[in-house]
């Protein structure tokens, strides 16, 4: 969406012309269809700074940066019960304090985390993100920035953008996208053997569930794993099969029988510069795999199959969220009616939902450079809603050098000690990809 005027007054200074009103995109309307308070849809972005941060100063460039990409100064507009399409109103300012500064705390990381996980910014107050600024409890003069995002609005490399122009004006230093890495060089076009796609997929095995509801999350900083020069494979595909066999692993030791997996990657086209289109961006793609593939023995096949499978799907033509939910979200019949045949819908294929979302970020574009006083992100983690039925995400971005990974997974099926032990898996089956 391009830049927008400010709404004009006539020449007799009058009221200001109704806002602008843009209906929800699939993947928006599918989202706002599906809300729990149970489990909110937020992505959580957390960015760790050296030094301190200005309270006015990051206030002032946070406002002009979402002035500057203004797609993401909205709010869900009202209307009747038979309305055909839910509707964003763009809006000239925030309607709300977007930066916060909660007070010094002991365990200030874990309750913002705990907020980023259960407080969804409402829909009703434009724009639908907040950002909360942390100190460092660990004595160090370091910041910790909080981005919270409404998911049903935004995604977070949209708001990883806008956060890249806020550090800019803040900083007085280029935050400009980086080149992308140098990808292997594509196989020439052959038949990629798939399996079936019509087996439901495995689950993640239930663990030590908490009573409490909404989503857990842990965070932890691995080596960016190693590939020989020339590999036909990239980074992702190590995590893609280290985040199989995690599973495997995982689903052996709690006596689940071997079943296919299915882990849902989303795919990211849009540019990187400011004229980064800002919203839910990404499609959606599924890598299968049969239970007699995931064999650790057998590396390398696993390796070169999982890089056929993912360059494939990524170089297919596809909606957001497939050709059934654009039927699902066509505008003939009123709103609410659609919602309830999609949430009716949701819990028939439930069974059917992939395994889990493995969402790799990939090398962070932007330096994230606030200046002298604060200086340059050293680390940046993500995490994805963790809503059952799959109840497991994977989160990475590599920031420094190193690999920034998050575990997120809903309390109706792990604990805490559940997470630390899949972690611990991760990073065995990951190691184990740095093949020669």
């Amino acid at each position: 969406m391009t830049a927008l005027a400010q709404p004009a007054r006539d020449g007799t200074d009058g009221p200001a012309r109704p806002p602008v009103r843009v209906p929800f995109p699939v993947v928006d309307e599918v989202a706002r269809h599906c809300l729990q308070e149970e489990e909110p849809e937020t992505v959580h972005i957390e960015v760790h700074l050296p030094g301190r941060l200005d309270p006015a100063r990051l206030t002032s460039a946070f406002t002009e940066a979402l002035r500057r990409h203004p797609r993401i100064l909205m709010r869900e507009a009202a209307g009747p019960w038979y309305r055909r399409r839910y509707e964003w109103e763009l809006t000239a300012g925030p309607d709300v304090p977007v930066v916060t500064f909660p007070p010094p705390d002991r365990d200030a990381l874990k309750h913002a985390r705990d907020r980023a996980l259960n407080n969804a910014p409402p829909l009703s107050a434009s724009p639908p993100i907040r950002l909360e600024v942390v100190d460092e409890d660990n004595g160090s003069d370091g910041t910790v920035l909080f981005l919270t995002i409404n998911h049903t609005a935004l995604d977070g490399p949209a708001c990883l953008r806008v956060l890249a122009t806020a550090a800019e004006l803040y900083g007085g230093r280029d935050n400009s996208p980086a080149a992308p890495p140098v990808r292997p060089p594509d196989a020439p076009e052959e038949q990629v053997d798939t399996p079936s796609g019509w087996a439901p997929p495995a689950r993640v095995a239930h663990g030590s569930p908490e009573p409490s509801p909404g989503n857990g999350l842990l965070v932890t900083e691995l080596t960016v794993p190693r590939r020989p020069k020339g590999a036909p494979y990239t980074v992702n595909d190590q995590l893609m099969a280290a985040t199989a066999l995690m599973i495997v692993h995982w689903n052996r030791e709690h006596g689940a029988h071997p079943r296919p997996l299915r882990i849902t990657m989303p795919v990211d086209d849009r540019p990187r510069g400011t004229d980064m289109p800002i919203g839910n961006g990404t499609r959606l793609v599924e890598v299968p795999f049969a239970p007699e593939e995931l064999d650790p023995a057998r590396m390398g096949e696993l390796l070169r199959r999982t890089a056929d499978r993912t360059r494939a799907l990524k170089s297919l033509p596809r909606p957001q969220l497939g050709h059934g939910a654009a039927m699902l979200t066509a505008p003939v019949v009123p709103v609410a009616w659609r919602a309830a045949v999609t949430r009716g819908l949701r819990r028939a294929v439930a069974p059917w939902t992939s395994t889990t979302l493995l969402s790799n970020i990939g090398r962070i574009p932007y330096s994230l450079d606030f200046g002298s006083a604060a200086g340059r992100a050293h680390a940046v983690w993500f995490s994805a809603p963790a809503r059952m039925p799959r109840g497991l995400t994977v989160t990475t971005a590599s920031t420094a050098g190193r690999l920034h990974l998050a575990l997120r997974w809903s309390r109706s099926l792990l604990s805490h000690g559940d997470g630390a032990h899949l972690r611990d898996l991760f990073e065995h089956y990951l190691h184990a990809t740095e093949i020669s």
